[in-house]
């Protein structure tokens, strides 16, 4: 295809239109287009015009056409989006659990949490749930409130 001016699938034919408004266009016809457009020099977007096409969708035949040309694609341009499922029945077999390898921990003695209740003298009912390690705080609360 040494000039593209002179191609003989200018417009590009149009086989069906469906229901929708989707237009199929001539193999053949589409074939030639797409090698005409990878030439050296070729503008994607006057070939477009010339042939009555979207010119980003000449460029998406473009790229599938390549994609097919060095074997990356299937035919037709779309990969498939599902892969194969293998099931092995194994009778015998039975789900175990993963091994840890994280080495195990002594047992710790959790301090039970104590409870102390106080009735504060403008009638609110106080009640606390702490643990030893609270201590100091408990002694800083109770200070505080005694202050008032």
């Amino acid at each position: 295809m040494g000039n593209s001016g002179d191609c003989e699938f200018f417009p590009l034919r149009v086989t069906k239109v469906g229901v929708n408004g989707k237009r199929s266009y001539d193999r053949e016809g589409k074939r030639m287009l797409i090698e005409a457009c990878l030439e050296p020099g070729v503008s994607v977007a006057s070939m477009a015009i010339r042939a009555q096409v979207n010119t980003n969708q000449l460029w998406r035949w473009i790229k599938a056409y390549k994609a097919e040309q060095q074997g990356d694609g299937v035919p037709g341009g779309e990969l498939t989006a599902f892969a194969p499922v293998v099931e092995i029945r194994e009778p015998h077999a039975q789900a175990q659990p993963p091994q840890s390898t994280l080495p195990t921990l002594p047992a710790v003695d959790v301090p039970q949490p104590a409870c102390l209740s106080a009735r504060l003298p403008n009638g609110v009912m106080l009640e606390l749930q702490c643990t030893s390690n609270d201590a100091s705080l408990l002694a800083a609360l109770v200070k505080a409130l005694g202050g008032r």
